[in-house]
């Protein structure tokens, strides 16, 4: 069974050449910028989940890091928007859809959570929040395979828990899947953003619930609380 896209032509180009002006775009952009990425030792990134035009930018930097790294799997976690969901729930589909073709699923991490966490499945996910990571991943690391999670009324420590334990397997990171304050000016949304930044460059939880407008704040927060426990250092991207 096959995750089909939802959000495709939407939240990002439907034709495979559009998007592929957008990752044009992006590496002028990097090229101009000049900026130092970290290319080794990365476990995890948090990236955002509005429109390619909004913060595609961000999460395309993001996803660069991890072209060199021997990463195989990758746990997409992130919100939901569009139903009320107790807890949180494994996507059962065996390959997830993108306009480059579909991702497989790792089965062998998916099996994994499902043993050891019992948790709920859903054949397919409508959701916009990790399905705009998959064409950036599919078109940057062709070979990677993926498992997708969604969340809905459940805490930081029980997704920090599902984080701690993909972080433990072999050739396995995490990708946290948020945004930022909506609807503001740019001095409110910079005011209130640069909350956020600060907290996670800290690993500041404190700073993180003072002010800090994060849709996906739950899978921040548990990040944040995984990095201490793993002995990870936050680095500022973008």
């Amino acid at each position: 069974m096959q995750r089909e896209m939802s959000v495709c032509g939407t939240f990002y180009p439907a034709r495979e050449i559009e998007l592929e002006r957008y990752f044009e775009h992006f590496e002028e952009f990097l090229k101009e910028e000049q900026k130092s990425l970290p290319t080794k030792d990365i476990k995890a990134l948090i990236v955002p989940h509005a429109g390619y035009i909004y913060s595609g930018y961000s999460a395309y930097i993001a996803y660069k890091t991890l072209v060199n790294t021997k990463l195989k799997n990758l746990l997409i976690l992130g919100p939901s928007h569009r139903t009320y969901l107790n807890g949180v729930s494994l996507c059962s589909a065996s390959s997830y859809e993108t306009p480059f073709g579909t991702i497989a699923q790792s089965q062998e991490l998916y099996q994994t959570l499902q043993n050891k966490y019992g948790m709920s499945q859903t054949i397919t996910h409508a959701e916009h929040s990790t399905e705009v990571q998959f064409p950036m991943i599919k078109h940057l690391l062709p070979d990677v395979k993926i498992v997708e999670i969604i969340y809905g009324d459940t805490t930081p420590t029980t997704l920090s828990e599902i984080i701690d334990f993909a972080l433990s397997l072999p050739e396995t990171g995490v990708i946290i899947s948020t945004d930022l304050s909506h609807f503001y000016t740019l001095e409110e949304a910079n005011k209130l953003d640069n909350r956020c930044i600060k907290a996670v460059a800290n690993l500041d939880t404190s700073t993180l619930h003072n002010g800090c407008e994060a849709c996906g704040i739950l899978g921040l927060e548990a990040m944040m609380l995984s990095a201490k426990i793993d002995h990870l250092k936050p680095h500022i991207l973008d």
